[in-house]
């Protein structure tokens, strides 16, 4: 499993997208610089991306910085010694808030090991990761993606890629998740680096920052 560690690596993926999807070529062209996005494995990388869901960048990075003031560091510990009411001032939801403390307490308890999973085959890798109540495949595969810099995952139920790929490929429908995954199979084993591409391609095209929040 080759990891995407470097600009290099991002470079290298999308010469060999080319070569495997042609159709690709002109989005290479329309993306610009595609970001590399890496960020460390464990608790602090799967906490801000937990932190992401379904909120605005802009409001992710306010809750994210707001933690880190009031925690010094963004640890398993550290969460697990939040209240109710703690979380509530951070701008945590109820959810948010019970999902942080679920992956804090297995990694406290040496149910999961965030950055030995990262050697991990991914459909065991998200397998394990979702098995935490609250931990979708989402969050599952972009900690995969952007802390584990694994090469073949593409989270075919972000909403910004389905528009990108529909956008980018001249689909009249927006694709599903479903449609994404069928899609995304002859862009193996370089599927992280045509998310990258297509978020790349979404920002450019649409003009909004939309790849997930890693601090």
């Amino acid at each position: 499993m080759r990891i995407i560690r470097t600009h290099e690596d991002i470079e290298a993926g999308l010469a060999g997208l080319v070569l495997l999807d042609a159709r690709l070529e002109h989005v290479v062209a329309k993306a610009g610089p595609v970001p590399l996005r890496r960020t460390e494995p464990g608790y602090r990388g799967i906490a801000s991306i937990i932190v992401s869901q379904m909120v605005s960048k802009a409001s992710a990075a306010a809750i994210w910085n707001r933690m880190e003031e009031a925690l010094g560091e963004v640890t398993a510990d550290a969460v697990l010694s939040l209240g109710d009411d703690d979380c509530r001032k951070l701008g945590l939801s109820r959810a948010k808030a019970e999902t942080l403390r679920r992956v804090a307490a297995a990694t406290v308890a040496g149910e999961i090991d965030l950055e030995a999973i990262c050697d991990v085959e991914a459909p065991a890798a998200i397998h394990e990761l979702t098995a935490i109540k609250g931990v979708g495949r989402w969050t599952a595969e972009v900690y995969l993606l952007f802390c584990a810099g694994h090469p073949d995952v593409f989270p075919a139920g972000d909403v910004a890629l389905q528009n990108a790929v529909g956008h980018a490929l001249g689909l009249e429908l927006r694709p599903t998740a479903s449609e994404i995954d069928s899609l995304a199979t002859c862009w193996s084993p370089w599927r992280s680096v045509a998310a990258r591409l297509f978020w790349a391609y979404y920002a450019q095209e649409l003009r909004r920052d939309v790849i997930p929040v890693t601090p």
